[in-house]
C-alpha cells in the first residue's frame, strides 16, 4: 500500500487514489501523473517503489496539501476574524459567508428547525 503526505492511498486506479489526499482533485491528479510519467490506469498496489518516489517527491516539492493546506486555511479564516470584516463575522457566527439564502437554507445551522405541518402527528384515536 503506498503511502503518501501522510495518506495510505486505497487500492483504485492511482488517478482516483490520489484524491484521498487532502488538496488534490481529479485535475491536479492528471497533471501530477503527467509530471511522474506514470499511467493513470494502473492501480496502486502495481505501483514500483520508483513510481511511488516520483509521485511523493512531485507532490511535496510543488503543491500544498494535508496540514499545511488545513492550516493555511484556518490561519485565513482566523485573519477575516480578527480584522472584523463581513465574512468573518458570519464565520464566527457559523452562517453562510459568500451571499448564499437563509430564510430557507442553513436553518439547522442556525438553530431554526421547522417541522411540516403534522410530521410529528400522532394517529387519531380508535371509534368505541
Amino acid at each position: 500500500m503506498a503511502r503518501i503526505a501522510g495518506v495510505n492511498l486505497p487500492n483504485k486506479r492511482i488517478e482516483i487514489a490520489l484524491t484521498y489526499i487532502y488538496g488534490i482533485g481529479r485535475s491536479l491528479s492528471n497533471k501530477i501523473l503527467g509530471q511522474a510519467q506514470v499511467d493513470k490506469n494502473k492501480r496502486t498496489n502495481n505501483l514500483t517503489e520508483d513510481e511511488v518516489n516520483r509521485l511523493r517527491n512531485i507532490i511535496e516539492k510543488n503543491h500544498r496539501v494535508e496540514g499545511e493546506l488545513k492550516r493555511d486555511t484556518l490561519a485565513n479564516i482566523k485573519r477575516l476574524k480578527e480584522i472584523g470584516c463581513y465574512r468573518g463575522s458570519r464565520h464566527v457566527k457559523g452562517l453562510p459567508a459568500r451571499g448564499q439564502r437563509t430564510k430557507t437554507n442553513s436553518r439547522t445551522v442556525r438553530g431554526n428547525v421547522r417541522k411540516t405541518m403534522g410530521s410529528g402527528r400522532k394517529p387519531a384515536a380508535q371509534k368505541t
